[in-house]
């Protein structure tokens, strides 16, 4: 059989881009196979055949890891195979999701789905950005309407001033990065970004965006030439036509009504205002004689985005009145539960984070294996968002893409302050819990699980603090007016054209995470926003001082204690013991929670109360501890032989007085000497494969 292979190169970061298309999963309406270095990737674009009878677009993209791409054989013991996706894909599939969905006419309603099969992994070379290029290219040739393409690509700042592009994952643990970042747009603008840093500045940032451009660019020309050679025509979006005098009809019913109903402080009532306002409307139609209220939904969303964007341009009127960059009122609490390791509350408006950190075990740490990760994660943020927070009712389950998009957020946001290992060998897990959202949750947690941390004791190097941005822009003008705002709502989320969210330090930037509902941002409206950003966020700061402001000097009593001692690799299997016979006594005996050990001779020992690990920890010093010759030693006598007596050194460790070292002169039988029991000061005069030869008369001659 003929593939009809078609070869597409360019270069990217001084290495070869390569994308294939063929005959290859030939059933699909495109299909390209992507490669970068030795990682390759299949996506493949369906469309469906017909429209549905639903309020929105239905767009799916999953991204699908497989195993065999890195050369593994994981999962569970019994089900050796790919499960549900990890959250390294759930966080790729989002990603390209954010950079692609703006592009769509939102009022197509034929269902797309593209699939991303990561194929092959080399170790080194991310598979998010072949993946996002190969996916716009996959739309781009299809029938699929689409306004692309789109290119992005990572960059990786490093300490002596390098920006690099799409680094290696051997220049990312091999260096000190600056800060890291996904960068993802059509031309000339960006509408999606990632980024995490340590107190990157502003101006370092939008240079990396700027170079950024330059490369999306690039891509978005080569694309551009491939689709003139191979592309299909463009299927049409059949719309549902309103006839003019219906939409006169709905339009003269909101002018007054809308507004009204719109501007009001309180969320639920402005909900429930802007419901009422559609159920009159409808019943006004009805009694007008109007059946048909098919696309009358869209209507009253483009209406209400029509005075959302009017209001705020010409007026900068917000619908709670604020000024544009005026946040919301900020309350925080710390210390609300005393059985919790740390725990604290902030809320901003209506939005309210409840955060709690809970401290263990070097053990506790989550064992992370996936197809591009294998390691410990002993840092860990989990964002909950139970329906109740936005007053619906719904199913509590296992956290969906959204859940785990905003709890990767807010980790990386405070990863960068944490104390080393070394300094805090704790395990460190902080829940958040929404309990009321009304625009930027996730910023909320950022703030609510810094302070959560400090009233844990956790020695952080300094607080961090998020807020969220948006824009009033009217796509359809040519002169290009916006308006900024800050703090968003709900409302301003849903209406407005990004959630541009920044997290950081008095010093910086530590994350950043932009979703654009537009087509995108030119960099000079990014760098208003992070200018805007940061005047906010140093305000944030300073409420949070204000609640706590360091960490406190001691950890909660019920947080338990670790101590560490360190021994020689070769000694690991002694503390253990065969079969972990050892350590286990040393855990029941003692009563300490846990022993952890690492293969470089680091022995960490949990438990709550100080006096059970410090008997655990003296008991393996002991164990370990190495003999010197010409030592002195006080042992106790255990066992009468006849050529000598064998003495407990203390830690498991014993020695032997051969007869001859009982005394000066000849000795007779060992008890004219010793008896069981005795406590005797000894010289150690013989150290060999384990054993200890020790001296009476040698210790009484010193």
């Amino acid at each position: 059989m003929d593939l009809n292979k078609q070869q597409f190169t360019t270069e990217v970061g001084g290495k070869t881009l390569k994308l294939e298309i063929s005959n290859l999963a030939g059933q699909a309406s495109a299909a390209v196979l992507g490669t970068f270095g030795d990682t390759s990737v299949l996506v493949t674009v369906v469309m469906g055949k017909e429209e549905r009878e639903i309020d929105y677009f239905p767009l799916t993209i999953d991204y699908e890891e497989r195993f065999y791409a890195a050369g593994k054989i994981i999962g569970s013991r019994f089900i050796r195979r790919e499960g549900r996706p990890s959250e390294n894909a759930v966080l790729s599939g989002r990603m390209i999701d954010r950079t692609l969905r703006p592009l769509f006419n939102q009022s197509m309603r034929r269902d797309v789905q593209i699939v991303i099969t990561v194929l092959s992994y080399d170790d080194q070379n991310d598979p998010d950005f072949i993946s996002l290029l190969s996916a716009s290219t996959a739309l781009l040739i299809s029938e699929v309407p689409w306004d692309g393409p789109v290119a992005g690509l990572r960059l990786a700042k490093i300490e002596n001033g390098e920006l690099v592009i799409n680094p290696t994952n051997s220049v990312l643990t091999e260096n000190q990065i600056s800060f890291e970042c996904f960068v993802s747009g059509p031309e000339n603008k960006i509408n999606m970004v990632e980024l995490s840093g340590i107190d990157a500045k502003e101006e370092k940032v939008i240079n990396a965006f700027e170079k950024a451009q330059l490369e999306i660019n690039k891509l978005v020309d080569f694309q551009k030439d491939i689709q003139k050679k191979i592309g299909k025509p463009k299927a049409e979006i059949i719309e549902k036509e309103i006839s003019p005098d219906i939409k006169n009809k709905v339009i003269d019913f909101l002018k007054d009504k809308l507004e009204t109903a719109m501007y009001m402080e309180n969320k639920g009532e402005r909900n429930e205002n802007i419901e009422l306002v559609k159920k009159n409307l409808f019943e006004y139609l009805s009694q007008e004689g109007i059946t048909d209220f098919s696309g009358l939904e869209n209507l009253l969303e483009e209406q209400i985005n029509y005075l959302f964007t009017k209001n705020i341009l010409e007026l900068e009127k917000r619908p709670d009145g604020r000024k544009l960059d005026e946040i919301r009122p900020l309350y925080g609490e710390v210390g609300l539960f005393s059985r919790l390791h740390g725990s604290a509350l902030f809320a901003r408006g209506s939005t309210q984070a409840l955060a709690a950190t809970t401290l263990g075990s070097p053990g506790a740490a989550q064992l992370v294996e996936t197809m591009e990760i294998s390691g410990k994660r002993r840092f860990m943020l989990h964002y909950n968002f139970p329906p109740y927070s936005v007053g619906e009712i719904g199913k509590l389950g296992a956290p969906g893409r959204r859940e785990i998009g905003h709890g990767a957020l807010a980790e990386r946001a405070i990863k960068s302050i944490l104390p080393s290992e070394e300094e805090f060998p704790y395990t460190i897990r902080i829940v958040s819990e929404i309990l009321s959202s009304n625009g930027s949750s996730s910023m909320a947690t950022v703030c609510a699980s810094i302070m959560s941390l400090m009233d844990a004791g956790v020695p952080i190097k300094k607080p961090v603090a998020g807020i969220s941005l948006g824009i009033a822009l009217d796509e359809k003008n040519p002169d290009g007016k916006y308006k900024i705002f800050t703090d968003i709502q709900g409302l301003e989320d849903h209406y407005g054209g990004t959630d541009f969210k920044v997290a950081g330090t008095t010093d910086g930037i530590t994350a950043i995470q932009a979703d654009v509902k537009i087509k995108g941002l030119t960099i000079e409206i990014i760098k208003e926003i992070l200018a805007k950003a940061k005047k906010a966020r140093l305000e944030i700061l300073d409420f949070i001082k204000t609640v706590i402001d360091k960490p406190r000097s001691e950890l909660s009593k019920f947080a338990p204690i670790i101590m560490m001692v360190n021994i020689k690799p070769e000694q690991i299997g002694e503390v253990i013991g065969p079969g972990g016979k050892m350590i286990n006594k040393i855990i029941k005996d003692t009563g300490v929670d846990s022993i952890d050990i690492e293969e470089d001779g680091r022995v960490f020992i949990t438990g709550v109360g100080k006096e059970k690990v410090m008997l655990a920890l003296n008991q393996i010093k002991g164990m370990t501890r190495e003999f010197q010759i010409g030592e002195i030693i006080i042992g106790k006598v255990f066992k009468i032989l006849e050529f000598g007596a064998i003495v407990d050194l203390g830690g498991g460790k014993d020695g032997m007085i051969h007869i001859s070292e009982l005394k000066e002169g000849f000795v007779q039988k060992v008890e004219d000497v010793l008896n069981l029991g005795d406590m005797v000061k000894v010289k150690i005069i013989k150290v060999e494969n384990g054993k200890i030869g020790l001296s009476l008369r040698g210790a009484k001659e010193q």
